[in-house]
């Protein structure tokens, strides 16, 4: 797993990714930038994919790796290849455990990388990462997808439905109007939050969806959101009473980062 000083995310402690990879293709994705020059074979500049010990036809996506993988890198010495396959669906079931070697808790951003309940994503897969969650109950989980739908089928089909200790947070990503309009799934008893990342345009959120509420910018720093429009954000969570977390440079004009209970003691403690 990653700190978060390295990391760059201010809301999480950790980052940890036993899955990456994604088939949105959103333009501003920063997570596919990372894997494609870090990645191995033709996604990275530096490195080559030395996979000469497996037969051709073993990969093929979505990839399961039960060990990491080395890549060889231009100066001829090898190295784990953090994405071997670019941003192509990958499930390294090797860093199920590394929640357990952190004894301290943490705010873990959990498949930062990736999106964990995209459509290409199967349920089994989700499942061990419920359980490797499960197994170290100190830290809080934050899960982040732009296809709340597929909450919303996993705890209809009786799979969301035995993990939650107050210690996982399934979030929501949005850039506009449509997107906030697809966040409404009906989980009673799930914590919620929304991250709002690039900021596209004013945004009307769903009435008392969500309890916390990230708010972003643009990935490219030349096109800032109006100020109007996170202005307007933040009235709405006041009225609804979720907590808003403004990150930088965003935070420089709009200097609120508050927590919502359950997070907040962790915060407080990180």
């Amino acid at each position: 797993m990653n700190k978060q000083d390295k990391n760059g995310i201010e809301w999480c402690t950790y980052t940890w990714s036993p899955v990456t990879g994604c088939l949105h293709g959103c333009e501003y994705c920063y997570a596919e930038k990372i894997a494609r020059r870090f990645g191995g074979g033709g996604y990275g500049k530096e490195m080559d994919m030395f996979i000469s010990k497996y037969k051709d036809d073993v990969f093929k996506p979505p990839y399961v790796l039960e060990e990491p993988q080395l890549a060889r890198t231009k100066d001829d010495w090898y190295r784990v290849a953090p994405y071997p396959f670019g941003f192509a669906p990958t499930f390294h079931k090797y860093r199920l455990n590394e929640p357990q070697q952190v004894k301290k808790p943490q705010r873990i951003f959990a498949v930062s990388m990736g999106d964990l309940f995209g459509e290409w994503v199967p349920d089994s897969w989700i499942q061990e990462v419920f359980r490797a969650c499960e197994a170290a109950p100190w830290h809080k989980y934050m899960f982040l997808t732009k296809n709340p739908d597929r909450y919303a089928k996993l705890y209809q089909a009786g799979k969301l439905d035995y993990q939650f200790n107050n210690n996982m947070w399934f979030g929501t990503t949005i850039t506009n109007n449509g997107d906030a309009q697809k966040i409404l799934f009906s989980c009673p008893f799930v914590k919620t939050f929304v991250s709002i990342e690039p900021l596209l345009g004013k945004l009307e959120l769903p009435a008392d969806e969500a309890e916390w509420v990230i708010i972003g910018q643009q990935t490219n720093p030349d096109r800032p959101p109006q100020d109007e429009w996170v202005q307007s954000i933040i009235d709405q969570c006041r009225a609804t009473g979720a907590a808003v977390f403004v990150k930088n440079p965003l935070y420089e004009r709009f200097p609120i980062q508050e927590w919502p209970e359950g997070l907040r003691k962790v915060a407080e403690n990180g």
